[in-house]
């Protein structure tokens, strides 16, 4: 196993703001495994998601490097698979064709038709079937992200980046899609980095939590590893005396001033991961990947 198959390097990230550059993330260190999951976890706008923008390629480190594989990261790619908050699917196209063009882009050698197995399959995994010829506005939201989900494993990537990925769902919703996430990733156990601002979502999920101290010039203040046996059995964990201490310790940090007070002033908000842009082209192959 790779103990570095994701590596934030001395990572610095700072925009211009109205007085000067302002630094959001400064000296982030994080090494995530091989088939490790691991949640991010702090408070809004400490740089939560400037880091997954960063590892998604999206944005470039002011200073230090994001590594996969060994190789330091310059742009997006079909390595790296991503599910954002909002969906971020073509309107105009079915949930088929949306899946579609990121199989192109990371399978190009193989025929039409096996692309279309591919696709066909992973909106199958994530239980869409029987919605394959359905536009975005057909669906529901939940329906929507199981699509994106369905998107990104079909890449077959080498890393899965997850923003914030069922924070606009219900309840119920994201309860059955953090089970379906399970599924999924168990299969051949991607190397995955999940944002979230849930305490219980990152317990149940993960591997390790790390979390991220107050802004500016945020870092990872603490890590902890989760130490629930996998498959995991969501009534276990709960019932699992364990499961209450670790939570109160990353409640316990959250809460507290560790590292950096609250910024005293206004600085120039993070950079969220919007929703992309209708693109054509190898431009919106591209994007999409």
């Amino acid at each position: 196993m790779n103990a570095r198959h994701l590596e934030f390097s001395k990572v610095s990230k700072s925009f211009d703001g109205p007085s000067g550059p302002q630094m959001v993330v400064a000296d982030f260190d994080l090494k995530v495994a091989e088939g490790e999951f691991v949640s991010l976890i702090g408070h809004s706008g400490c740089g939560k998601s400037t880091v997954m923008s960063m590892a998604a390629g999206l944005q470039t480190a002011t200073l230090g490097a994001v590594i996969v594989a060994g190789k330091e990261i310059t742009g997006p790619g079909p390595d790296r698979g991503v599910v954002f908050q909002a969906p971020s699917l073509f309107h105009w196209m079915t949930a088929l064709d949306n899946v579609l063009i990121g199989v192109d882009q990371a399978h190009p050698r193989k025929s039409r038709a096996e692309r279309v197995e591919i696709a066909r399959h992973h909106l199958a995994l994530v239980g869409l079937e029987d919605s394959v010829r359905k536009r975005p506005a057909e669906l529901s939201a939940g329906m929507r992200q199981r699509v994106g989900l369905a998107r990104a494993f079909a890449l077959t990537p080498r890393v899965l980046l997850l923003d914030e990925p069922f924070g606009m769902l219900d309840s119920i919703t994201r309860v059955e899609l953090q089970e379906v996430l399970l599924e999924l990733w168990a299969q051949d156990r991607k190397t995955a980095l999940m944002i979230t601002h849930d305490v219980d979502e990152a317990l149940f999920l993960s591997d390790r939590v790390a979390m991220m101290t107050r802004g500016p010039e945020a870092r990872v203040g603490d890590t902890l590893t989760v130490p629930f046996d996998r498959p995991r059995d969501r009534r276990a964990v709960l019932d699992d005396p364990r499961y209450y201490e670790l939570r109160e310790r990353i409640m316990a940090f959250l809460e507290s001033d560790t590292a950096h007070p609250a910024p005293a002033v206004p600085v120039e908000p993070e950079r969220e991961l919007a929703p992309l842009a209708p693109l054509t082209g190898d431009a919106a192959v591209e994007a999409v990947a």
